[in-house]
């Protein structure tokens, strides 16, 4: 959780160990559809960064916002957290799926199931939230409340550390590449995927690879470069060669490159860093192709050329978080070791400020975790044999 006190100034270094603390807060009592959590382990995802940074707004405005409706929310403190892994104790009256010790994995979408629109996507829904983010009692605590449409069964054959740092980054980069509702990536695209060692990139990348297409990775360092190509991805650009990204002389370049290596433009470039990239991306897709964003790391305010748009019919397509089927869907690609966890490092719960500095400062790679009740890493597995077949270099490669 943290407290209700800013810390920084634009221009000022907003170390996120400053807001997030360890404390005690009361368990709400369950509204009928909801379900409690014993948390074993949760991640850290950048809207844990943005909310201990207070930005881009306070998330306490989302907390009273939501507390008009339901005052349990609108507290002081905001329990944090978007992933979690652990076993059902209590559910409410409505819930008929699920029933206490069921082996549970969270989904992040916090939406009314009683809106017509969720049955079409949930998306859509005028009250969309992000679990943990837009609303209190998140995965990042002793115990957790979600609604009954956020949780889906643990994969078997992971560790509690290892099925808590998937859903939100892997559902994310499928609803972006895979689903009808993102680029509809088709077998033989070329995708050039930011950041392709992050949480979302290194998704996107196994997302790309299983559905016959062709991932070009970018990344910052040879660090990252060989643990692409451990991850599969043959083509590989280094950004440092592209120290400033902010004309069409780099972009012609960036556009050379990828060329090089594949013989042609992108058909999709998934995006998610913003400012720094944008231009670039609308820029090198192919004549034709899509530009699929879910974020700006970088910043909000991007700028691109409108004529590399709209003269060569090109798309941007918006894209947030995954409605449950999209959840579903990827949950059983995990399941069955066709998409693995690219968990790189795991913290315990007192120490999740250095968990979240960490992210906030770029000093990792794939998703960091936070061990909760889990006793000590490695438990959890309930299909050995499975794991043994899917094989330990596979599922720890980022570690």
């Amino acid at each position: 959780m943290f407290g209700k006190t800013p810390h920084g100034t634009d221009g000022v270094d907003k170390d996120v160990r400053r807001s997030i603390r360890v404390g005690e807060v009361p368990v709400p009592e369950l509204l009928p559809d909801e379900v409690l959590v014993q948390v074993m382990a949760s991640a850290i995802n950048f809207n844990t960064v943005w909310t201990a940074m207070f930005e881009p707004i306070p998330s306490f405005a989302f907390l009273e916002r939501l507390g008009r409706t339901d005052p349990r929310h609108d507290l002081p403190t905001h329990v944090l957290g978007s992933d979690a892994s652990g076993v059902v104790v209590a559910t409410g009256e409505a819930v008929r799926h699920w029933r206490p010790g069921q082996k549970v994995v969270t989904t992040p979408a916090y939406v009314d199931s009683q809106d017509p629109i969720t049955h079409h996507d949930s998306m859509l829904a005028a009250d969309l939230r992000a679990w943990g983010f837009e609303t209190n009692f998140g995965g990042l605590a002793e115990y957790a409340v979600v609604k009954a449409t956020q949780l889906l069964p643990k994969p078997t054959h992971l560790t509690w550390e290892e099925a808590a740092c998937s859903m939100l980054c892997a559902s994310t980069a499928y609803r972006m590449l895979v689903s009808d509702n993102g680029a509809r990536m088709k077998q033989g695209d070329v995708v050039l995927i930011w950041g392709a060692t992050g949480g979302l990139g290194s998704y996107g990348v196994q997302l790309v690879r299983n559905g016959g297409g062709i991932p070009v990775g970018v990344v910052g360092s040879e660090a990252k470069a060989a643990l692409l190509k451990r991850l599969g991805c043959e083509h590989v650009i280094d950004r440092s060669q592209f120290e400033h990204l902010d004309d069409e002389k780099a972009w012609r370049a960036l556009g050379a490159e990828i060329r090089r290596l594949v013989g042609e433009d992108p058909d999709i470039v998934f995006e998610h860093t913003g400012k720094e990239t944008f231009g670039a991306s609308v820029y090198v897709a192919r004549k034709g192709g899509k530009v699929v964003t879910c974020g700006s790391s970088s910043g909000y305010a991007h700028e691109y050329d409108n004529r590399h748009l709209w003269m060569k019919l090109k798309s941007i397509i918006g894209s947030h978080g995954a409605n449950y089927q999209e959840c579903h869907e990827v949950n059983r690609l995990i399941d069955k070791g066709m998409i693995h966890p690219t968990l790189s490092a795991v913290y315990p719960l007192e120490e999740t400020a250095q968990a979240a500095r960490a992210v906030q400062t770029n000093r990792h790679v794939g998703k960091v975790g936070v061990l909760v009740q889990a006793e000590r890493e490695g438990l959890g597995v309930d299909d050995p044999a499975k794991r043994a077949r899917i094989g330990e270099e596979r599922l720890r490669l980022f570690r």
